[in-house]
């Protein structure tokens, strides 16, 4: 669910950008980045249930997959503070790491910029200053 959040917004982001930079085959990139932000997020999330699966059945007799549906989180290591931390980080890691792959295809292909961090992540405040004045009613 916050993948797909995410993945809405960085599709925004990458159309933004692109018309801000006069890209040629505009769509193309937008669809280039996206795609780029879903295989990403789909091979860490895959990468993560492994992960889980690998940790979670030394730890009973029982593998990780074998625990009722929302019980998962529950489960062993989930239980704590480290348990949330635990939590948070695999389900916000993989649509992070999609951004930025997506922000890497930005400025490599899209904005043509060199590549650094402010580069990299440039345009999600005006992404936003822009979601922000579309909530705006006009004056008459």
């Amino acid at each position: 669910m916050i993948g797909g959040v995410i993945m809405i917004l960085v599709a925004v982001w990458l159309y933004q950008s692109a018309l801000k930079a006069k890209t040629s085959n505009l769509l193309l990139w937008v669809a280039v980045g996206s795609i780029t932000f879903f295989v990403v997020q789909f091979l860490l999330v895959d990468l993560n249930v492994y992960l889980l699966e690998a940790v979670r059945s030394g730890e009973t007799s029982v593998g990780y997959e074998a625990v009722d549906g929302a019980d998962r989180k529950n489960v062993g290591g989930f239980q704590g503070f480290g348990g949330i931390l635990e939590s948070l980080f695999f389900e916000l890691f993989p649509p992070f790491a999609g951004v930025v792959a997506a922000g890497l295809i930005r400025v490599k292909f899209i904005t043509k910029e060199a590549i650094s961090l402010t580069t990299i992540f440039g345009g999600i405040k005006e992404l936003f200053q822009g979601i922000k004045e579309s909530f705006k009613t006009p004056e008459k």
